[in-house]
């Protein structure tokens, strides 16, 4: 129970702060998320360890990112809150180390992104092509680090599409640290000898939506990990 750390709780919602190198979800026999919190709630609630749990995900968090994941325990709390995020009334936001200075303040980033078949990546593409999804994205300069050559950005993202945000950031010459698969030269966090585990800066640091099952909005924040604090310091 003590490796899930749960941000917030109430009812059929629960947001836990995801691990770097984790896959929110994957085929049995596998580590993930979904199967962690499982795992917890048969302990807390003293089910049987082949008792069956609902567990809605009505949203991801790539493997090599951290921060708010949001879980539905029935399936009609899953739909509203899915419903959200697919009418854009959820508030999202992420911090991001970029490598690179950049130079506005704030701004959009505006492109038209497709998932590669068959691949764990997306692509930019024209306003023309037939796969191409329209993708916005709003940001922020929190901190600059000239010394370290990158940028601390607070992202809100507009849509989700699949590694938006790390693929926005690299096409612009900012790649997120740690993120070989974009272009990041830079290491971030701990460097396992298995790739799949190494972390990169992307953190869902505050997520914000209506409770499903009450006429209220409810909000929680991520705390950040402990690689930040080297370049950041506290927050």
């Amino acid at each position: 129970m003590s490796m899930i750390d749960i941000l917030y709780s109430d009812g059929p919602v629960l947001i836990v702060n995801k691990p770097s190198g984790v896959l929110v979800q994957a085929p049995p026999g596998i580590d993930s998320m979904v199967e962690q919190v499982k795992a917890y709630i048969r302990k807390k609630e003293e089910k049987p360890a082949d008792a069956n749990i609902y567990l809605g995900v009505p949203h991801r968090l790539d493997r090599p990112a951290t921060g708010c994941l949001t879980f539905a325990r029935h399936v009609r709390a899953a739909k509203r809150i899915s419903e959200q995020f697919q009418m854009r009334t959820v508030v999202k936001k992420y911090w991001v180390l970029v490598s690179g200075i950049v130079p506005e303040e704030r701004g959009d980033w505006e492109d038209f992104i497709r998932k590669v078949d068959g691949e764990a990546r997306s692509e930019i593409v024209t306003s023309r092509h037939p796969e191409g999804r329209w993708s916005l994205l709003h940001y922020t300069v929190k901190a600059r680090f000239p010394e370290r050559n990158c940028t601390w950005l607070e992202i809100e993202l507009e849509t989700g599409r699949t590694h938006q945000i790390r693929l926005q950031t690299s096409s612009r010459g900012f790649p997120v640290l740690g993120d070989t698969q974009y272009g990041s030269t830079v290491p971030f966090g701990e460097q396992f000898e298995d790739e799949r585990l190494r972390p990169i800066a992307l953190h869902s640091r505050y997520i914000e939506f209506r409770h499903p099952m009450r006429d209220e909005r409810i909000s929680t924040t991520a705390p950040l990990p402990s690689a930040w604090g080297e370049i950041v310091g506290e927050v």
